[in-house]
């Protein structure tokens, strides 16, 4: 095609988990959320083929346009790319590699499709700014969330934790200790529409009840950003349980979450709390060493966690 250079024969895009240290749901409200990324990876390598455009990956391998249901955000998202790039007839091989288990509140969607959207702009030779990825990602997400807070894909695009309040500048937050968190798997996959749907509900029979739950984890979110910058890991803790707490009030928790909550309590955590939409999926637990956290990570599987991952964010990290 004139006045376009020749792709690369391949290329490769990378993004990462994100898990929420504070605020889910009420970011919903448009409250504050702290999130953080998490270093569970995903790849997508993007290669020429003789014809048509194929998806490889563990839940769906076969051509773009036969992509099921669960992934036409995907779809989508390839098709606004390739338009915008001037290449909607794409003879490619879209390969993900991702280590994010599906609904698990983990932030699975918005890696994929921030993976695959700089995959293609890589493969294409073209200069990606975080606001046309921050486009391209929203399309996926409305797919898989509905009406997403943004939370997700401002996460997978970040290297440090993050303060996230909606239609705001993205505040890039201060660790001034290493802080040690262990990770567990309820072996439950969650619906983060279906739980949303369900706050949204109790909102309207209920007002002034998710008002001051909302109020309080917006109190909790800030305080919460205030002991990571003052190395108050205690405190932080402290404030991890009140918000599981409220989380427990507005009715997105569930009895097997709760069980592994108390686990890494009763263990040794300084606070644990559910991460994610809800109605299963994951957990956290902060701890004060490492040694600490193996601890922690040992008696969550000894309580029938489907898998645990324990990693530390060190101050000024980058992933």
């Amino acid at each position: 095609m004139k006045g376009f250079s020749t792709p690369k024969r391949n290329a490769t895009g990378f993004s990462h988990s994100k898990l929420i240290l504070t605020g889910e749901h009420a970011v919903v409200y448009g409250n504050p959320a702290i999130a953080l990324p998490f270093p569970l990876k995903v790849e997508a390598i993007i290669e020429e083929i003789p014809n048509g455009i194929v998806v490889e990956s563990t839940v769906y391998s076969g051509p773009l346009e036969q992509i099921p249901p669960k992934l036409e955000g995907i779809k989508a998202c390839i098709h606004q790319v390739l338009t915008y790039l001037k290449r909607p007839c794409g003879r490619l091989k879209i390969t993900i590699h991702s280590e994010i288990p599906i609904g698990r509140g983990l932030g699975s969607s918005a890696a994929i499709a921030v993976a695959i959207v700089r995959g293609l702009f890589s493969y294409f030779e073209t200069k990606l700014p975080d606001d046309t990825l921050s486009t391209f990602v929203h399309t996926a997400e409305v797919y898989s969330h509905g009406n997403p807070s943004g939370i997700d894909m401002a996460t997978a695009m970040s290297n440090t934790p993050i303060l996230f309040h909606k239609g705001e500048e993205i505040v890039r937050l201060e660790v001034a200790r290493p802080l040690h968190f262990v990770i567990a798997d309820s072996g439950k996959i969650g619906d983060t529409q279906k739980t949303v749907s369900r706050v949204r509900e109790l909102y309207s029979k209920d007002e002034f009840r998710m008002e001051e739950s909302l109020r309080r984890m917006k109190e909790i979110t800030f305080s919460a950003k205030y002991a990571m910058a003052n190395g108050d890991l205690k405190e932080l803790g402290k404030l991890l349980n009140e918000n599981h707490s409220e989380l427990i009030q507005i009715g997105v928790s569930d009895d097997r979450i709760n069980q592994l909550v108390t686990t890494a309590n009763t263990a040794g955590a300084l606070g644990a709390k559910l991460t994610g939409g809800g109605d299963g999926g994951c957990m956290l637990a902060l701890a004060d060493s490492k040694e600490k956290r193996d601890e922690i990570s040992s008696a969550l599987s000894s309580a029938g966690a489907r898998t645990t991952w324990s990693f530390t964010i060190e101050p000024q990290e980058v992933f």
